[in-house]
């Protein structure tokens, strides 16, 4: 029975992709250009394009799972679509952002929010997985890091338990391949809570050079930020980062609860992505 991946240009998709195929099972990598897909020799590609419904039949032909990357623009299509072509379950990576009592009307929350109703609504047993912070999130340090220039942060001291990519995606596989998490809402996490101030510890130590922290006002943050992303995305993440300012972060499902194997460290991600922090 062929797993169907969605989203599998993007990290967690791609190694999703590639444990099922390490593993011998049949999968097709799915995205809008497959031509530009960098799977393992061996993977089947397909094109998927959510506004294009003609695109959904033959990448859905024989599928009975689905990774789903949360991607609301044409959700109700592509779910009648897998149910007439006999898809059984939905693995939805979605966020914990879901949970917020705000989530309908927060730009970061909502987009996830809405597939998940969808397939809610629907006829398909289905696995919403709910990562936290990503470990990966901070890169958006490097080109300050790299610059040996100080990182400035309006909530330093913001407590998050970020998880490795890597843990999303065994989890995943497992979510996609057994049925032990099927129909489970899961908020996923690492066992540590770290502030951003201690993952900068974190990458000092790792490059073995200081990184100087600068505190600088909400408003600044905002100046800063809006440079980059839409007004709106940028209140919801400060919200997100105040209300992480006064406490340690709750630890989620890890793959220590869910899988039986220590989660990964935000130290071993720093080891892993050291060079992204160099400046090359």
């Amino acid at each position: 029975m062929t797993t169907l991946i969605t989203g599998a240009r993007g990290k967690v998709g791609g190694a999703v992709a590639g444990r099922l195929h390490s593993a011998g099972l049949p999968v097709r990598a799915a995205s809008a250009r497959p031509a530009e897909l960098n799977v393992p020799a061996g993977i089947e590609t397909a094109e998927l394009v959510l506004d294009r419904p003609e695109t959904f039949a033959a990448a859905l032909r024989g599928v009975r799972q689905v990774f789903l990357y949360p991607e609301p623009a044409g959700i109700h299509d592509l779910i009648k679509a897998a149910e007439a072509a006999g898809v059984e379950h939905v693995v939805l990576l979605s966020s914990s952002s879901v949970l917020a009592p705000d989530a309908e009307s927060d730009p970061l929350a909502s987009h996830s929010l809405r597939v998940e109703r969808a397939l809610t609504d629907s006829h398909l047993t289905r696995t919403f997985l709910r990562p936290d912070a990503f470990a990966s999130n901070s890169l958006g340090w490097a080109w300050s890091i790299g610059r040996s220039m100080p990182v400035q942060l309006a909530y330093p001291d913001a407590r998050i338990a970020p998880i490795h990519p890597e843990d999303i995606a065994d989890i995943a596989a497992l979510a996609v391949t057994g049925d032990s998490l099927t129909g489970r809402s899961l908020t996923l996490t690492g066992s540590e809570s770290l502030s951003f101030r201690e993952q900068l510890a974190v990458l000092a130590q790792t490059l073995g050079r200081k990184i100087p922290v600068e505190h600088i006002s909400r408003a600044e943050g905002e100046e800063q930020m809006g440079r980059h992303l839409p007004a709106p995305m940028v209140s919801s993440l400060l919200d997100l980062w105040e209300a992480a300012d006064h406490g340690p972060a709750a630890i989620g499902e890890t793959t220590e609860t869910l899988l039986g194997v220590p989660a990964r460290t935000f130290r071993q991600w720093a080891q892993e992505n050291a060079d992204a922090f160099t400046g090359r």
